[in-house]
Formats: C-alpha cells, structure tokens, sequence
C-alpha cells in the first residue's frame, strides 16, 4: 500500500514516523488522515472512524469520576469524546505534534479541565495513577516488535485500576492476511492475541467485529498500481459498498470481521 503516492519506510522508526505522519496530516480537517488509514481520502477515513465509533459505543459509557486512559491517542478524538461525556482523560501518544494538536483541539472544544495530553510510548509508560478504562484504538497493529508488543500490554495492565477494563481494536482477522502487512503495519491473527494477553495476566472478556464487509481488504494490496483517478474511484466503490454492511452488521459478524474489539480485565489472581 502506498501513502499519498510514497511507500511505506524500509527502516521503521516509530517516534519519527509518526511525528512525520502528524506534521504532515494532523491539523487537516478532522486528522483522521493522520489517525485511520494514512493520507487517505476524507470520505474512506470518515467511513473508518464512524465504523470504529458503532464497535467502541457499548464499551464507552463513561461518568463523572470515570478515570480514561487513551493510548496511542493521536489527534485526541477518542480523548474528546469522553471527556465530553464526563471523565477525566489523560491522552498518550509518541508525537509531540499529535499531543500538540490533541491539546488545541481539546481547548477549542472547552474541554482542557477534563484532559490532559502526555508525551509517552505506550510500551514505557510512567503515569501517576490507575484508570478505570484504557482505551487504544489501532495502536498493537503498529507495534511490530515482539518484546516492545509484550512490554506495551504488560504496560497498559500495570496502569489498570483494580476493576477496570481494557478496551482494544486492532485489525485481527481470523485468518492469515499478510498480503496487507507492511514495514509500519501487521494484520496478526485473532487468536495469537488472546495467547498474548493470556500471557500478560489479562482476561479476554469479550470479542466483537468492526467491519465484515471485505472489499476495502480485497482492493488495498492493488491499490499502488492503480493511477491517481482509478484509485480514489476504487475506494469511493468499496466505501459505498462496504458502509451498509460495517454499519449494520459490525459488531455482530465477529468470524468475518477484519478488526476486532477486545475488551479485557485482569485475570484472576493478576
């Protein structure tokens, strides 16, 4: 997959990637080009982002004394959203210009008594408090060290306030799809992430789907060949064709799903 016409890096360096990604994309419009699928035109991201809001929305109810930890959280949309609704949000991500925009954003929406924005890498966080509910939308899928993927999940735990909940969606198809892989993206398997966070001491409590509709996975490995034109008339196809689809069936078609929502707790004993 090609992004705005450049490949993926050969060398991925997270910290500088994703304050590449931010400069170039976070401040424009909604930032969802920066945060979704990267450089990406408005209407795919739009149909990503409401997607991931109908997976999210069971596991998002949130009140006054909720304690919210959003990791990885970019341009601060999730962060946004439930300090509206109440809670006290402290957002996370490896960009200073992310967290910068997180901040403008909060500000203008009058949110800035209810969230504060942190420089830090997930995989090493150093927080001053437990929270309620940990929240990280595509953060793993971009994580491809093993030990940095191990040590991020036993991070997000250690922060985990006794009787709170982790919420994650991640793409996790429940079977081998590595034709979307890339230098800074991998698709792993459902099922190897549950053995994971077995591991870390945390309890899978419930799966749900995102987005069964499967043309947008059909049609990104041929999209780099495709020209300029034919492209964005690709995509604006399989986002007409998927958006019904992901919309009504989402949650529910789980097997067919290509993200997953995992919502989990500290395992017995943890």
């Amino acid at each position: 997959m090609t992004l705005r016409g450049a490949p993926a890096p050969l060398t991925y360096q997270p910290s500088v990637y994703w304050e590449d990604r931010a400069r170039r994309f976070a401040a424009e419009g909604e930032g969802l080009a920066a945060v979704c699928s990267y450089g990406m035109p408005e209407f795919y991201n739009r149909l990503i982002h409401v997607c991931q809001r109908l997976a999210l929305a069971p596991w998002l109810r949130v009140g006054s004394a909720t304690r919210v930890l959003d990791v990885g959280c970019g341009v601060g949309r999730w962060s946004r959203l439930l300090a509206a609704r109440g809670a006290q949000v402290t957002g996370v991500d490896l960009s200073p210009t992310m967290i910068a925009e997180s901040q403008r954003r909060a500000a203008a929406a009058g949110l800035t008594n209810r969230c504060r924005f942190v420089v830090q890498d997930t995989a090493h966080l150093h927080l001053d408090q437990r929270f309620d509910l940990v929240l990280g939308v595509t953060v793993l899928q971009h994580i491809l060290d093993a030990a940095a993927l191990r040590s991020a999940l036993q991070s997000i735990r250690s922060h985990l306030a006794p009787g709170g909940r982790i919420v994650l969606l991640e793409a996790a198809p429940t079977q081998v799809a590595s034709q979307c892989n890339t230098s800074i993206f991998k698709a792993r398997l459902r099922g190897s992430y549950v053995e994971l966070f077995e591991e870390c001491g945390l309890r899978v409590r419930a799966i749900s789907g995102v987005d069964p509709a499967p043309f947008k996975t059909w049609l990104l490995p041929y999209l780099p060949r495709l020209s300029r034109p034919l492209s964005v008339a690709a995509l604006a196809l399989v986002t007409a064709l998927s958006a019904p689809i992901d919309a009504l069936f989402g949650r529910i078609a789980v097997q067919r799903s290509w993200h997953a929502v995992f919502v989990l707790e500290r395992a017995a004993g943890g």
